[in-house]
């Protein structure tokens, strides 16, 4: 994000200024959410030395990379992984998800006016064709959900993690129907957990979300982030027949908006 507007996204200027305006005693950590859709070939200005076309989007991105600010800021990339399959959503098919926990909401304002980190920014507008950059807050997990230790080790489940096919973190962006569609939602999770919990799903973090900074105007209610030890484990549950019919009789009508995602993480911490 920077002050002027990018071409791969909308700012949300009002949910920019309450970033920017945080009483600091009311401030706190932001998990920032970053879905990316990136262009087939970066677009760098004329003039820029990877401005030939021979550099794709992905490769840009991987330049824009900005470690090195986070790390001087406090802000920590707790996931990062590639997306394999997006099972539900729009015509935008995401390539990775990223996760950036950051001190402060006003860290997060601040980073953008740093000469070294608008340095980088040219890679990230060349290469990015489309990114929701959603800040999220995590929220407490349901008190009847199955707890942590009621869960197998992977080691135990009928799918266990590979070296064909390893851990995928199952990423769903939610906006609800309407008020009563979280009872909806928890209606399908206490069926869902019944042949979950037995496949080896661990839940890496549930989050509110705060405000969308950079999207297409869409507002969004919560970004769920569901381990499992495979793929294969994680298609069993997608499969159970009682999983389905929790899914069409709550989870379904719960939503009006959604995207789903199973992603291959190369940084998960996202829990710790």
């Amino acid at each position: 994000m920077t002050t002027d507007a990018p071409s791969y996204g909308v700012i949300d200027r009002e949910y920019g200024r309450r970033l920017a305006t945080t009483d600091p005693a009311d401030d706190g950590p932001v998990w920032m959410v970053n879905l990316m859709k990136y262009r087939d070939v970066a677009s760098y200005p004329d003039g820029h030395t990877d401005a030939s076309g021979s550099t794709s989007g992905r490769e840009a991105d991987d330049r824009y990379a900005p470690l090195d600010v986070l790390a001087d800021i406090g802000a920590e990339v707790v996931f990062f992984g590639d997306v394999e399959d997006q099972l539900l959503g729009d015509e935008t098919v995401w390539d990775r998800v990223g996760v950036v926990r950051y001190p402060t909401r006003r860290a997060f304002i601040e980073m953008q006016s740093r000469d070294d980190y608008k340095a980088k920014h040219v890679h990230k507008e060349a290469g990015m064709e489309r990114t929701f950059v959603i800040g999220c807050q995590p929220f407490d997990l349901p008190a009847d959900l199955p707890d942590k230790a009621e869960a197998p080790s992977w080691d135990d489940v009928p799918h266990p993690p590979t070296p064909d096919d390893g851990p995928v973190m199952v990423v769903h962006v939610i906006k609800y129907a309407e008020a009563t569609s979280r009872a909806e939602m928890h209606h399908y999770e206490m069926a869902a957990a019944r042949s979950a919990v037995p496949a080896g799903v661990q839940i890496g973090g549930w989050f509110e979300a705060e405000g969308t900074i950079v999207g297409d105007g869409r507002t969004w209610d919560q970004v769920r982030f569901n381990r499992f030890p495979s793929k294969a484990a994680f298609m069993d549950v997608v499969l159970d027949p009682k999983r389905l019919e929790a899914q069409r009789a709550h989870r379904a009508p719960a939503m009006s908006d959604t995207y789903t995602m199973i992603v291959r993480p190369r940084i998960d911490h996202l829990d710790r």
